[in-house]
């Protein structure tokens, strides 16, 4: 068995051989810590509410789709409806966020934050806002368009339930 490899790459530009197994790897690294840093800086916020990461996900999705059907949240969200039903108990309870009847299927359940959901979504937003442009600020313009093709061909389809 081979001992560990130290796939390290310059933190330079990327390498015109970036399909490598070990360009590949550094890019997943990124990615989760990057993750990481977004998700540590809304925490504080989301313990002070007493929710969790996947109510700030749902909140956001919210706010990004108003009046969109639960069944368009959960292919969004990519998770279980008994996870996705926990949380939104949870927010409606609270009232952060607000279900109402479709208007032309009264079957459906379509979600819209309320005023203190919009203003807790704000203020998540804010704390990764600032991290992200600050990343954006120093990467430019066209590093941030590739970025956001890349994230394009990894979550598909926003109205895809895979991605």
């Amino acid at each position: 068995m081979a001992g560990a490899v130290n796939m390290a790459l310059p933190s330079s530009g990327a390498s015109a051989l970036f399909l490598r197994e070990a360009e590949v790897r550094r890019g997943i690294e990124l990615l989760l810590r990057g993750h990481g840093q977004l998700g540590r800086a809304v925490d504080p916020l989301l313990a002070d509410a007493a929710l969790g990461r996947a109510h700030q996900r749902a909140l956001a999705f919210i706010a990004r789709y108003p009046d969109g059907t639960v069944g368009a949240l959960l292919g969004h969200l990519g998770i279980t409806k008994q996870s996705l039903n926990r949380v939104l108990a949870e927010l409606v309870e609270r009232a952060l966020v607000e279900v109402r009847p479709g208007r032309d299927d009264r079957r459906q359940r379509l979600l819209r934050l309320t005023p203190a959901g919009a203003a807790l979504e704000a203020q998540l937003f804010e704390a990764m806002r600032a991290r992200l442009a600050a990343a954006y600020a120093k990467a430019g313009a066209e590093a941030v368009a590739g970025f956001w093709a890349v994230l394009e061909g990894l979550a598909g389809d926003p109205g895809d339930a895979a991605g």
